[in-house]
């Protein structure tokens, strides 16, 4: 597995890394001895980035994530987690009083007296881009409390924002074949000012797995039936903010154009690892099955995977099925 700088710090992490979402909550029931076996399969397959927040399962994913840590000094893996939507996404409730509450909370979660990596977890465009909020995060380094701090954003526009800063160390942003606008602009700029990228939902939601059909239904309990069009959070969030319908075409095209070998869901991590700017990508996986096969896409970054070719055909299907309903709007 290939390990990549973490931006201006000095630690390095994979470029397959693991999305914790599933294994808090919000896509169906996942125990917690299959939460601890994606884990350790994620972990044994060299993947040293989890990524995690405060509001999955209302601290569920980073309790697990800091229990089976706790079984494996010296693991090397970096964790990194969000915090900002314990509340509603007002700019007000940006605090350093709220600040301080819910990384104390974060670190007792995870068992560690410093937290890795905090991220703010997509709030307004207002809090990106007032200078309070990173003299807030600079006190909470100098106080031990993070080591480093980075945004989750959901707009091209917050993210340039947020890598014009000059302590911020990541953005975590959506980015996948059903998203590319992040390609024109924010993949440059982190990659000039040394600023990792995580790219989140780079699936789709599952639409990029190659497996949905327009017969497949999911729980209610997942956002993928109840946040289709933002009812509970930014659209984008689910499928990418792709009609379900379109995004299953679109992913049927890209198949195609695979080799005998080589399945969707590890062309397309592959294909956004490759890309410049790009540092960690960061699957989600309910089972041991998901998380092998999500780690092993790291394999197609050392050769066998015409990468230039399977970019070729994500641009034009892009440009023909997608760009017109979604470039616009993130």
């Amino acid at each position: 597995m290939q390990q990549r700088a973490l931006g201006r710090t000095s630690r390095s992490v994979s470029a397959i890394g693991l999305g914790t979402w599933q294994l808090g909550a919000d896509w169906g029931d996942v125990s917690e001895a299959d939460a601890e076996a994606v884990l350790a399969a994620s972990a044994d397959a060299g993947v040293t980035l989890f990524d995690t927040a405060d509001v999955y399962g209302d601290g569920r994913s980073e309790s697990i994530i800091g229990r089976f840590l706790a079984a494996r000094p010296g693991h090397e893996i970096t964790v990194a987690t969000k915090m900002g939507r314990r509340v509603p996404q007002e700019p007000e409730n940006y605090t350093p009083e709220n600040f301080r509450a819910w990384t104390d909370r974060s670190r007792a979660n995870l068992g560690v007296d410093t937290l890795d990596l905090v991220q703010l977890h997509c709030p307004p465009s207002e809090v990106i881009d007032d200078d309070a909020t990173y003299d807030a995060l600079d006190a909470l380094v100098a106080a031990g409390a993070i080591a480093a701090y980075g945004v989750s954003v959901e707009t091209t526009a917050q993210a340039l924002s947020a890598i014009s800063r000059p302590n911020v160390t990541n953005v975590q942003i959506i980015f996948n074949p059903f998203r590319l606008k992040p390609l024109d602009e924010v993949l440059p700029a982190a990659a000039e000012a040394g600023v990792a990228i995580f790219a989140r939902v780079p699936l789709a939601s599952g639409l990029l797995s190659g497996k949905y059909s327009e017969s497949t239904t999911f729980a209610a309990d997942d956002h993928r039936s109840y946040n289709r069009h933002g009812e509970a959070f930014d659209r984008g969030e689910t499928f990418s903010g792709v009609d379900y319908e379109v995004g299953l075409a679109a992913a049927s095209e890209l198949a195609a154009a695979l080799p005998d070998g080589v399945s969707l869901p590890a062309a397309t991590l592959a294909w956004i690892a490759s890309q410049r700017g790009v540092t960690s990508v960061i699957p989600g996986a309910r089972n041991v099955r998901q998380a092998e096969g999500n780690a092993a896409a790291g394999d197609l970054l050392d050769g066998g995977f015409d990468v230039a070719a399977f970019d070729a055909v994500v641009r034009e299907v892009y440009d023909r099925r997608l760009r017109e309903a979604i470039h616009p709007l993130w």
